[in-house]
């Protein structure tokens, strides 16, 4: 990989990650779009790596305090403690990831073979879920925040977030998503993806570690450093930014964009 390449995809992957976009459909398509071979294995490894050490630095209070919260609420039995409402929620919202992550993962391999049908499958779920995305922010109460989730809500949109292996439908934009239809505010909605991300990420990047060591191929690690460096810092600055303005922009610009982006991968793919 040239340097080019290298920033290019790094700024993709810490831009996308934790915007309701999809970062896996951005990273299959910038490829075919500027003409590159498809990445290596290691380099999303590094990638995702740097988005996971971003959003747990920004969370890193929270964590913190929710890890306190949990472990005092396992010694006392009780669950008055917000945070450790709110640590049990993320686990739960985990689970269902755990247990489709698998047979989703496999479905994904299968259909990253075929350019073309990957292609119309990130084009079909970007607009879908786009549109879904649009109809959560206009129907949404959006009355409550992220430390109201019941078991419930949490194992929901535990469920969405497993769709969101299949390219184009974005891990935060189906969490968010799910969150607004259970009448999170967009803030709240945004803030519990982001921080079920940080154990998705990080079991998704345990996997693909595994992956790598047993892979033959060599590692260029002054690429991964460089790529995972930079996807750190511009992740961080993206979920600042998101956070900060997420109340007053509403989710449509992300809505209008998977829109134009969705249908302009028709146009090519239907040339």
């Amino acid at each position: 990989m040239d340097v080019v390449q290298i920033v290019l995809l790094a700024a993709v992957q810490g831009l996308t990650e934790f915007l309701p976009i999809s970062s896996s459909a951005h990273l299959i398509v910038t490829p075919i779009v500027f003409g590159y071979e498809l990445q290596s294995l290691a380099f999303d490894v590094a990638v995702h790596l740097g988005t996971l050490a971003a959003v747990m630095l920004y969370f890193r209070h929270e964590l913190a305090t929710m890890t306190l919260a949990v472990g005092g609420a396992i010694r006392t039995g009780s669950l008055a403690d917000r945070n450790a409402h709110l640590g049990w929620m993320i686990l739960i919202a985990t689970l269902p990831i755990l247990v489709l992550g698998f047979p989703l993962k496999t479905l994904l391999e299968v259909i990253r073979e075929d350019e073309h049908l990957v292609q119309v499958v990130i084009a079909s779920t970007t607009i879908g879920f786009g549109l879904l995305l649009w109809q959560a922010d206009r129907l949404g109460k959006r009355r409550r925040d992220e430390y109201k989730l019941g078991w419930r809500s949490a194992l929901l949109i535990g469920l969405f977030q497993a769709i969101a292996i299949i390219p184009g439908t974005s891990r935060s934009g189906i969490t968010m998503t799910a969150g607004l239809f259970l009448g999170l505010t967009r803030e709240a909605a945004s803030r519990f993806s982001f921080l079920l991300s940080i154990p998705t990420i990080l079991i998704a990047g345990l996997l693909e570690t595994k992956e790598l060591i047993e892979s033959p191929d060599p590692v260029a690690w002054g690429q991964l450093w460089l790529g995972a460096a930079l996807s750190f810092a511009i992740a961080y600055l993206t979920i600042h930014f998101f956070l900060r303005f997420i109340e007053r922009i509403s989710m449509f610009p992300f809505v209008a964009y998977r829109l134009i982006l969705g249908l302009l991968i028709f146009w090519v793919v239907l040339l």
